[in-house]
């Protein structure tokens, strides 16, 4: 039994230390921990909010990596800009370039979040990746969050002021240009 079992010890130990090199890691998802925003620009100046703005639905979801976000910890600091989308939306991927390239703009200042719901993993990172989308985006599969916002479906925008107010929702979503200007009337101070 003994000359047996050697034998068979020795092809399972080679086996096992020729199976191959070691995977590569693949690139890093769009939307996920890579995205988060940096600290708050010293000289950020916001406006008062009004005192009669309800309080934005709180949640935690998770980015396309699976790091979890909650959505209070990042309105605590400064406001945040929600969009609520999915790959397979006309309108979203029509307006997503110049939603992507404003939210460069605000970088820091104004975190934007992408709320993605009814969306395939793969047709996500596509959509990501092909509008240059480098805001972190929660994966709503379930749509729980798009249901606490009452979006029933894409495109729609939602803008919280710093500690969590809820100034403004736009069904049907909101072209860049708007959005900018609604920005620029909450952000008094832009960071050079």
């Amino acid at each position: 039994m003994r000359r047996l079992l050697a034998p068979l010890l020795a092809v399972l130990v080679l086996a096992g230390c020729t199976a191959g090199p070691a995977a590569e890691p693949g690139p890093a998802l769009a939307g996920g921990a890579a995205a988060l925003p940096g600290p708050v620009p010293v000289d950020l100046a916001l406006r008062p909010t009004p005192g009669t703005a309800p309080a934005a639905p709180a949640f935690t979801g998770a980015l396309t990596d699976g790091t979890p976000l909650t959505a209070a910890r990042l309105w605590a600091d400064r406001p945040v800009v929600f969009t609520f989308f999915s790959s397979w939306c006309t309108t979203c991927a029509a307006r997503q370039d110049a939603l992507s390239d404003l939210a460069r703009r605000y970088r820091d200042r104004v975190v934007f979040v992408g709320v993605a719901g009814a969306d395939q993993p793969d047709e996500l990172q596509d959509y990501l990746r092909t509008h240059r989308v480098e805001y972190p985006v929660v994966v709503d599969g379930d749509q729980t969050v798009w249901r606490s916002y009452a979006v029933r479906e894409p495109p729609a925008v939602v803008l919280v002021a710093k500690g969590g107010a809820l100034l403004r929702g736009w069904p049907g979503g909101l072209d860049a240009a708007a959005l900018d200007q609604r920005l620029g009337e909450l952000v008094v101070a832009a960071s050079g």
